[in-house]
């Protein structure tokens, strides 16, 4: 199944994708047996991201070359780990399928998109084995891991470098039905192949990560686990970034810059 969320009016709602359509949902499929309420042909609809996390979670160097690749370029992060340890993100720099990625006028320097793979887990898991964590997972969707380099070497966490608005670009839909880590990661950008990997090529897989995760906290039903990317890609305004996992979808953002923001007026009585 292939499960997504819409824009109805400027109300989010669940839905099944089906053939040329979305049936929309009474509810969510995470914890619930939704029934259907309506339909919306395909090219007809505004896509969300496909969940909106309790806890954003996410991995980093997490493929083997990428590790090697950050360490031909002297970076300190390029050490294989040697046990599984995600990170955070931030809800507000998720975005749909479709829309656009926007660059801020500050950013200078490199501007790059990372492929990800995304678990979408499926139940409240607490010290979880590893078959447990298997079945934790309801399914699989797309991320893009838009990040701007100088702000991420200049700031001393990556509030701004990985979670600015928009920089995490996910979906279609999730997908319940498909070995994720048997299939093929492909990143184009204008339409021509800049990465290409296998999806399962990864350090410690999305269950080493559940089970390392749940020693400690509450994983619960929406939550999701970026797991990495093994190639980066350089984008700019003016381009459209396809992100493919085989078994699974393309997700497609345009890039634009920011626009121009409007100056405060000045209180009555300054000087301009």
């Amino acid at each position: 199944m292939r499960y997504t969320r819409v824009s109805m009016g400027g109300r989010a709602v669940w839905g099944r994708v089906e053939d040329d359509a979305v049936r929309l949902l009474s509810d969510s499929p995470l914890e619930s047996d939704p029934t259907v309420i309506g339909t919306v042909p395909l090219a007809d609809v505004v896509w969300l991201p496909p969940v909106v996390p309790p806890v954003f979670y996410a991995v980093g160097m997490n493929y083997p070359r990428h590790i090697e690749h950050a360490r031909l370029r002297g970076d300190k992060a390029g050490v294989v780990p040697e046990r599984p340890e995600p990170g955070y993100r931030a809800n507000n720099a998720l975005t749909g399928h479709g829309t656009a990625i926007v660059k801020p006028d500050g950013v200078e320097g490199r501007f790059e998109a990372e492929p990800e793979l995304v678990a979408v887990i499926g139940r409240t898991l607490r010290h979880a084995t590893y078959a447990q964590a298997r079945d934790a997972v309801f399914g699989w969707t797309i991320g893009n891991d838009v990040s701007a380099r100088t702000w991420q070497h200049e700031d001393r966490t990556f509030w701004r470098s990985k979670n600015s608005d928009t920089f995490k670009p996910m979906g279609p839909w999730i997908e319940t039905e498909v070995d994720a880590l048997a299939q093929t990661t492909t990143l184009r950008v204008n339409g021509e192949e800049r990465a290409r990997f296998p999806t399962g090529d990864m350090v410690f897989d999305p269950f080493d990560h559940i089970v390392a995760m749940t020693e400690h906290l509450t994983l619960h039903p929406g939550d999701v686990l970026w797991m990495g990317a093994e190639s980066t890609c350089p984008i700019q305004p003016g381009d459209t970034v396809d992100v493919e996992i085989s078994g699974i979808g393309v997700l497609t953002n345009t890039v634009r810059a920011e626009t121009a923001r409007p100056q405060p007026p000045h209180p009555k009585g300054s000087k301009p």
